[in-house]
């Protein structure tokens, strides 16, 4: 079984390689210089080529601020890059695995999203997003899995964690987070851990909540950064969203539901929800500091 995981710059695409490597998978990864998700021919011509057992697309338009400026360059990357790589797929009859976003829900809630939610994005990356889950799962549906995940963090790259242990660990000023954002702090390996398992379990197809467990607000996933860094707590300062200068809405409640995990699980095709967010977070912290200590 080969796999080819698309987005080769991407914190995901780089923990799935360690992981493929471990299991000794043969994969290939490939960037957008090599393959230009927008452009069908592309896409069908490479993958024909390459022949792989399982396609798993990390590639997307992720900055939800700038999607709002360039709406229609959001849509090919999140919405068209997706149908044609699943289109791809269903060509040579590769599994498709798709990972989507907890922005594709917006509406107010105070119960974890369920899979088969209906679909409320207010912001054009949600929106976007949201369009793709529709196009891979009327082209392909029948051999696609999309896995919704959220506020994906690794010692790589730019994203939360890694920005508010910079701050812990060398800002002195004081730090305003907001609390009335609630999500799930997800890490990268145990997001590319549950994909690896799910194709090798054979689970069935379909939408699945690749989040890690639990809940917390930003504030809250903020303070444990700084407590593993051993910073003083009294520097964070909690904000509301509205005192922010922001082009797009975020989600106030984004928490998803496991319930897809579970419903596989009873019909004894085991794969369980990921674990709880802060056990998941004290074991990447130290290669995130480290990280961030080499970089400064």
């Amino acid at each position: 079984m080969t796999w080819l995981i698309v987005g080769a710059r991407g914190q995901l695409s780089r923990a799935l390689c360690l992981l493929l490597k471990e299991h000794d998978i043969e994969f290939y990864v490939l960037g957008s210089s090599e393959l230009d998700i927008r452009i069908n021919h592309m896409c069908m011509n490479t993958i024909t080529t390459l022949n792989p057992s399982v396609i798993v697309n990390t590639a997307a338009w992720t900055n939800v601020d700038t999607a709002e400026i360039d709406p229609d360059g959001a849509n090919a990357v999140n919405n068209i890059g997706a149908m044609n790589l699943a289109l791809a797929a269903k060509f040579i009859g590769a599994i498709f695995l798709h990972i989507s976003t907890d922005y594709v829900f917006s509406d107010p809630a105070s119960e974890p999203r369920k899979e088969l939610d209906s679909l409320s994005p207010n912001c054009v990356y949600g929106k976007t997003k949201a369009a793709g889950e529709i196009s891979v799962l009327r082209e392909y549906g029948d051999q696609s899995y999309i896995f919704r995940t959220a506020w994906l963090y690794s010692q790589w790259g730019n994203n939360f964690v890694k920005t508010i242990t910079r701050l812990a660990m060398f800002g002195k000023e004081e730090v305003q987070v907001v609390f009335d954002q609630v999500g799930q702090p997800t890490s990268v390996f145990d997001l590319a851990n549950q994909i690896v398992e799910t194709v090798r379990a054979k689970l069935p197809f379909g939408i699945y909540h690749a989040s890690n467990s639990g809940q917390s607000s930003r504030f809250d996933c903020a303070f444990e950064v700084f407590k593993l860094c051993e910073a003083s707590t009294s520097r964070l300062v909690p904000i509301e969203t509205k005192d922010l200068v922001q082009l797009a809405k975020r989600p106030a409640f984004s928490v998803l539901s496991h319930d897809g995990w579970n419903a596989v699980g009873a019909s004894g095709m085991r794969v369980a929800p990921m674990r709880e967010w802060k056990a998941a977070l004290y074991d990447l912290m130290p290669d995130i500091i480290n990280s961030v200590r080499s970089e400064k």
